[in-house]
């Protein structure tokens, strides 16, 4: 008899995973994190460089239920200036036009959004074939 599994979300996913092995969520990190890096192989070549510190900021730090892009932090509180721009410096005198949706990380959303929908889909497929699951 075969039984049939419905999900509703990559939430409630990860938990029924997490009942079948508790291994198997952090496969979909790791598939998340393979997403994120699409994005972060379209921004890298693209951000200004003087050293390079900027660029390598961009990280994958997705976790089970989300994919995530971190930036910037203490090696360069700067990188969301260079993305959206903004006004910086002694009375705000650095002007870099401001774009709502960046110059770098959101663009390579945009232009990727089919590979990354790909990518996710293939790993959660993947995921649930680890678990033993038939996909459709």
């Amino acid at each position: 008899m075969r039984q049939t599994i419905a999900v509703g979300g990559l939430k409630e996913f990860s938990k029924g995973l997490r009942k079948l092995d508790a291994d198997l969520p952090k496969a979909l990190r790791i598939a998340m994190n393979a997403a994120a890096g699409l994005v972060i192989d379209y921004a890298v070549p693209r951000i200004p460089r003087r050293g390079g510190r900027a660029a390598s900021t961009l990280k994958a730090k997705s976790t089970r239920t989300a994919a995530r892009i971190a930036m910037g932090g203490k090696r360069a509180p700067y990188m969301p200036w260079l993305d959206f721009g903004g006004k910086v410096g002694p009375n705000r005198s650095v002007v870099r036009p401001f774009l709502k949706d960046g110059r770098f990380v959101y663009k390579g959303l945009a232009e990727r959004r089919e590979q990354i929908t790909d990518v996710m889909e293939k790993g959660i497929r993947d995921v649930a074939r680890q678990a033993g699951l038939e996909v459709d």
